[in-house]
């Protein structure tokens, strides 16, 4: 054991190791029992996490804390085989009892629990449990998400999420679904889903749809790591590296995206040199990687934009034009009112304020964008731009009236400010 440490550094250390490692092991240990008793696998975990808890602050941090806790983790759901009689085959319950205490670093076990890891995602994802679900399920199970975290991160009530996992676990059970992966066309269908997934979680890090905080950069963090263990994977495809590529380039700016007070700072005032060029490298690599065949999905269209924006060496050296042509790709690909929204910031860039605004006006009726502050504030940008500071302010005092985080709102009041002044 290594020195004696005080609680708080206990607590630190399983924090961490929780977020990278309780994942895995849930996994481990639902394929060992099976996805009907996930409820079961995820005690286990939390058993050893409790003992860590209770002993390291007199005992010492083992040096190989991981270890300490599979091992752990390991006895303790021995006994709940033994106790619940989760195997049938006592032959199988011998060979648990036999098999060595998990050591994570080992390589070929560190390879078992990448792959267990990789089907718990997509049995998470599977096309019978709805997205909303499937969402709290992945952060609860492999990202080791409370579900007060989820709770926070999605403006839920805790009972709430509780629910949906309740829910989902339930219909895992009933469905009798399995860690088994897919095969041919369900295999692409269940792709897709797991990316959906993903970038979901991505986005609500990114920019927070409500709440004190624009960034949540734990959801980013987690969305990336799910991403890049499909793309580590046999099934990787040229739409999971573009997944990769767009998710890496958009969190490089996350240090630079809010001020040292939390306020908003759009990309053409961002300081960048506080880009992660370690993000923005790995973008690119697996850029390169989705560029192999004719696929073109929407990633592909997405990390284009994000990569351009990298390339540009300040806001002045921005490609507009080149991003342009890419958001019409992407509206060919998605034409969806939020795309076109993105594209009338680059029309504007390319041909003017009063084009953008044109364009605009006929989003205004889409019922998808009612409740969209982005909208009214793009607008009002436009007639800012454009000399019509009243006209602004009015687009400015609707957007405040929508739903959006703290720090959006602290922007729009700055620019309702410009408007005034004016």
């Amino acid at each position: 054991m290594g020195d004696v440490s005080t609680a708080p550094e206990t607590g630190v250390l399983l924090e961490h190791l929780f977020r990278h490692q309780a994942g895995r092991m849930v996994a481990h240990f639902t394929r060992l029992f099976g996805p009907a008793h996930l409820e079961l696998a995820e005690e286990t975990v939390q058993e050893a996490m409790l003992r860590a808890l209770q002993s390291w602050p007199q005992a010492g941090i083992p040096e190989n804390a991981a270890a300490w806790l599979f091992r752990v983790a390991h006895n303790a759901a021995l006994d709940a085989i033994r106790r619940k009689r989760v195997l049938a085959d006592q032959n199988a319950v011998d060979e648990f009892a036999r098999s060595a205490a998990v050591a994570p670093d080992d390589p070929a076990v560190e390879e078992q629990l990448r792959d267990d890891e990789l089907r718990m995602i997509f049995m998470c994802c599977h096309p019978e449990i709805s997205r909303e679900a499937s969402v709290a399920l992945s952060l609860k199970t492999v990202g080791g998400f409370s579900v007060r975290e989820i709770a926070r991160a999605f403006l839920a009530d805790d009972a709430a999420i509780a629910q949906r996992l309740v829910r989902a676990k339930r219909q895992i059970r009933e469905q009798r679904l399995t860690l088994e992966m897919p095969e041919g066309a369900e295999l692409n269908r269940r792709v897709d889903s797991v990316l959906e997934v993903i970038y979901f979680i991505f986005n609500e890090g990114y920019a927070a749809h409500a709440g004190q905080d624009l960034i949540r950069q734990d959801l980013c963090a987690e969305a990336l790591r799910l991403a890049q263990l499909v793309a580590a994977s046999s099934i990787a495809t040229p739409r999971v590296h573009a997944l990769v590529a767009l998710m890496a380039l958009q969190a490089a700016r996350l240090p630079a995206r809010v001020d040292e007070a939390g306020d908003l700072v759009l990309i053409e005032s961002q300081d960048r040199n506080r880009w992660d060029r370690q993000l923005i490298g790995l973008g690119f690599r697996h850029f390169d990687l989705s560029m192999a065949g004719d696929e073109v999905s929407e990633y592909h269209a997405q990390a284009a934009i994000a990569a351009t924006h990298a390339r540009a060496g300040d806001a002045e050296s921005i490609d507009w034009p080149v991003i342009l042509r890419l958001y019409d790709q992407l509206t060919s690909i998605n034409p969806s009112p939020v795309v076109a929204l993105n594209r009338a910031v680059a029309v504007a860039r390319v041909h003017g304020a009063s084009q953008a605004l044109a364009e605009i006006e006929a989003l205004a009726k889409d019922p998808k964008l009612r409740d969209y502050y982005l909208l009214l504030a793009v607008r009002g940008h436009l007639l800012l731009e454009l000399g019509q500071p009243a006209e602004a302010a009015r687009e400015f005092r609707a957007a405040l009236s929508l739903p959006c985080s703290e720090p959006e709102r602290r922007f729009l009041r700055r620019k309702l400010d410009q408007c005034e002044a004016a």
